[in-house]
C-alpha cells in the first residue's frame, strides 16, 4: 500500500463520524463535569467553607451567586472564542477551551477555607469559576460544529449532533455520582475538610484524556472549504465574523436564544435547584437529591440520541414546541412531586424533568447549526446558546430560591419556569422548518450579497 493510500485511510478515519461524534461527547462531558460540578459543591460545600452564615439560605444563596457568576463570562467566552473559531478552526478553539476548563477546576481544590485565610477563599473561588465560565462559552457551540460539519448531507444529523448535547447530563451524572461517592463512604467532617477536593483534582486526569481524544480529529470540511473560498475571494469583510453576525443574522441570534429559556431554566431547576429544595426546605438526607439527580441524568443520557433519530424523521420543530409544552405542565407536576417526600416521588419528579431537557438536547444541536452560514456559524451558535445560559440558566437557582422565600410555595417557581417555556414554544415558532437542509446551502451569497460584493 502507497503512502498516499495510507494517508487517505487515516484521513478517512479522523473524519468519520462516529469517531468526531465520540471525540465532541468526551470533550463536551469533561468541561461540564468540571462547570458542575462546581454547581453541586456550591449547594453542598461552599456554602459552608466559602460563605459561613448565619442562616444556612443566605449562604446557599452567596455560593449560588458565584455559580450566577460564571454564566457571567459564558457569553465573553463564545464571543471570543466563538470568533476566534470561525477565523481559525473549531478544532484549535476546542483545545484551548478544554485546557483552560481544566486547570481552573484542578486549581479550585487547593483553595484554603474562609476560616484559614478570609475574604481571599471566596475570592479566588470566583476569580476560578469566571475562567471556567469563559471556557465554556466557547465548548458547546465548537463540539455541535465539530459533529454537524461532518455531516453537511447527512439526513440523520440530529442524531449526530446530539451527542455533544449528551455532555451536560453526563458531566453532570458524573460530578452528582463522584460527591455522592464521597460523601457517602466518609463522615460529613472530613467530606467538607478534604474529600469534596478530590473531585476537582480528577478533573485533571479527565482533561488529558478529552485533549487526547480532541485532538484525533480533523478540521471540518465545511470550514476548510470556507477558508480556501475567502483565501480565493481575498474578502476583507468576512475576517470579522462577530460583525457579520450582528449585522446580517440579528433574528437568528433571538430564535435560537428564546429557544432554550424553558430547556435551560429547566434544566438548572431539576438538577441543581432540587438539591437546594430537598436538603434545606423539605430537610431530607442529600443522598436523597444526589441519588434522583443521578438517575434522571442517566435517563436523559438514554433519551438524547433516541429523540434525535425521531427528530431526522419529523423535524426539529415538533419536538422543540412539545418540549415548551411539557415544561409548562411539568413545572407544576414537578413541585406536586417533590411536595410528597417521598424518595420515588423526588426520583420521578428529577427524571419527568429531565427526560423533557431530553427532548430539547436532541435536536438543538442540528437546530442551532441550521440557523447560521459557515463563516458565523461558531460565534452564532455560541452566542445564542450562552446568551440563553445567562438569562435564564445562570438566574434559576437564584430566582428559585428568592420566590420561594417570597412566597413559601414551590408552585411559585413553577408559575416562572412556565413562563420560560412559554418563551420558548413563541421562539420556535417563528423559525423555519430546517429538517433536510444541506449546512453548505445555508452559505450561498444572496443576490443582495452579491450587489455588494
Amino acid at each position: 500500500m502507497t503512502e498516499l493510500k495510507k494517508a487517505e485511510l487515516r484521513q478517512q478515519k479522523h473524519s468519520s463520524l462516529p469517531v468526531v461524534a465520540a471525540s465532541s461527547l468526551a470533550g463536551t462531558a469533561v468541561e461540564w463535569y468540571d462547570f458542575f460540578l462546581y454547581g453541586t459543591a456550591a449547594a453542598l460545600v461552599f456554602n459552608k467553607l466559602y460563605f459561613p452564615t448565619d442562616d444556612p439560605l443566605v449562604g446557599t444563596m452567596l455560593a449560588l451567586g458565584t455559580f450566577a457568576a460564571g454564566f457571567l463570562a459564558r457569553p465573553i467566552g463564545a464571543i471570543v472564542l466563538g470568533h476566534l473559531g470561525d477565523k481559525h478552526g473549531r478544532r484549535a478553539t476546542l483545545v484551548a477551551s478544554l485546557m483552560l476548563m481544566g486547570v481552573a477546576t484542578t486549581l479550585i481544590a487547593f483553595i484554603p477555607s474562609y476560616a484559614a485565610i478570609g475574604l481571599a477563599a471566596p475570592l479566588l473561588l470566583l476569580l476560578l469559576r469566571l475562567i471556567q465560565g469563559f471556557a465554556l462559552g466557547g465548548e458547546w457551540g465548537g463540539a455541535v460544529l465539530l459533529v454537524s460539519e461532518h455531516s453537511n448531507e447527512s439526513t440523520r444529523r440530529a442524531f449526530w449532533a446530539s451527542w455533544p448535547n449528551m455532555g451536560p447530563p453526563l458531566g453532570n451524572l458524573m460530578a452528582a455520582g463522584v460527591l455522592a461517592i464521597l460523601a457517602a463512604t466518609m463522615p460529613e467532617s472530613e467530606f467538607l475538610a478534604w474529600g469534596w477536593r478530590i473531585a476537582f483534582g480528577l478533573s485533571a486526569l479527565l482533561v488529558v484524556i478529552g485533549l487526547i481524544l480532541r485532538l484525533y480529529v480533523q478540521e471540518t470540511p465545511l470550514f476548510k472549504e470556507a477558508q480556501r473560498k475567502r483565501e480565493a475571494e481575498g474578502n476583507k469583510e468576512r475576517k470579522m465574523p462577530l460583525t457579520i453576525l450582528f449585522r446580517r443574522n440579528w433574528r437568528e441570534i433571538l430564535i435560537a436564544t428564546g429557544s432554550r429559556m424553558g430547556e435551560n431554566a429547566g434544566f438548572y431547576i431539576y438538577s441543581l435547584f432540587i438539591i437546594t429544595y430537598v436538603t434545606q426546605i423539605m430537610g431530607l438526607q442529600r443522598q436523597t437529591g444526589l441519588t434522583a439527580v443521578m438517575i434522571g441524568q442517566g435517563v436523559a443520557v438514554v433519551a438524547i440520541p433516541i429523540l434525535a433519530i425521531y427528530a431526522d424523521k419529523v423535524g426539529r420543530k415538533p419536538i422543540l414546541i412539545g418540549a415548551s409544552i411539557a415544561t409548562m405542565v411539568w413545572a407544576f407536576a414537578f413541585f406536586f412531586l417533590l411536595n410528597t417526600g417521598q424518595v420515588w416521588g423526588i426520583i420521578a419528579a428529577a427524571v419527568g424533568g429531565l427526560l423533557i431537557f431530553a427532548a430539547y438536547s436532541s435536536v438543538i444541536g442540528a437546530f442551532f447549526s441550521e440557523l447560521f452560514p459557515t463563516d458565523v456559524r461558531y460565534s452564532g451558535t455560541s452566542v445564542s446558546y450562552n446568551l440563553a445560559s445567562l438569562i435564564a440558566g445562570s438566574l434559576s437557582p437564584i430566582i428559585a430560591l428568592a420566590l420561594y422565600s417570597a412566597f413559601g410555595t414551590g408552585y411559585a417557581i413553577g408559575i416562572y419556569l412556565a413562563a420560560m417555556g412559554l418563551i420558548s414554544m413563541v421562539s420556535v415558532m417563528f423559525a423555519k422548518e430546517t429538517k433536510g437542509l444541506k449546512l453548505s446551502d445555508l452559505d450561498e451569497p444572496t443576490s443582495k450579497e452579491k450587489e455588494q460584493a
